[in-house]
């Protein structure tokens, strides 16, 4: 659809993907209406992490993009679409992925059994009411990639901790940025020199994360499969994949 309007072919298939979601989700929300569910039906719609091929068109002037901690990696959209539930309006708050599965459990009224610990909290009262009251908190990020069994010497490698007014960075080695979220959301400027006081509490919270989710790491020295199986499968399906051994 976009070939040949002098883009690189990579942005326009960029756009071509956009504009595909953007049918598909009109096509959605048309057929929910057409079947009388429209009303009965929460649509959410988000995504998994910053843009990659989108930061070379428009990124709202955020730094980074998929695959790095900064604001441009991280930040994502995320839509609630209820008719006759919810009214149009804009949240503000600090929220995450992590929020999404509270939130469902209290809109479906399942309980929560005791002893389980959610990092997340249930987005239902902001849903609500956008100007609900809403505590700051601590969000971490972790973009992971390390060598199987480097866990722990990769602590640092490109983390953030995260509140309503800072941004965190560490690119590897506690070499921590600090940036003002409120006078700076592009991340241009690192104040780490004029607020130790918070370098300090959000590197102890993210001590705290990190001695938490160490032990989780289950799969850590697990030995995967020689070959991804999704490929065998759709290589199998489609055709292609690895050339046989002579």
């Amino acid at each position: 659809m976009y070939k040949g309007l002098s883009l690189d072919e990579r942005v326009a298939r960029f756009h071509g993907m956009i504009t595909n979601i953007d049918d598909n989700v009109g096509k959605l929300l048309g057929n929910l209406k057409e079947w009388g569910l429209e009303r009965d039906t929460l649509v959410i719609f988000m995504t998994d992490n910053g843009t990659a091929t989108g930061a070379k068109v428009f990124n709202a002037g955020m730094r980074g993009q998929k695959g790095t901690p900064y604001q441009g990696g991280t930040r994502v959209p995320a839509f609630f679409r209820w008719p006759g539930t919810l009214s149009p309006a804009g949240v503000d708050k600090l929220t995450a992925h992590l929020d999404i599965f509270p939130t469902l459990a209290e809109l479906a009224g399942a309980k929560i059994p005791d002893g389980i610990k959610l990092d997340g909290r249930s987005l239902a009262p902001l849903l609500k009411n956008p100007n609900a009251q809403w505590a700051d908190r601590f969000l971490f990020t972790h973009v992971g990639r390390w060598e199987p069994g480097q866990a722990a010497q990769s602590k640092y490698a490109r983390c953030r901790v995260r509140n309503t007014r800072f941004s965190l960075v560490s690119m590897g080695d506690r070499n921590w940025e600090l940036y003002d979220l409120r006078n700076d959301p592009g991340e241009t400027k690192d104040v780490a020199s004029q607020f130790p006081e918070a370098v300090k509490r959000m590197d102890t919270a993210y001590d705290q994360w990190w001695e938490e989710i160490l032990p989780c790491l289950e799969n850590e020295n697990a030995a995967g499969p020689k070959m991804n199986p999704f490929q065998e499968l759709f290589w199998k399906q489609f055709g292609g994949g690895p050339s046989p051994n002579p």
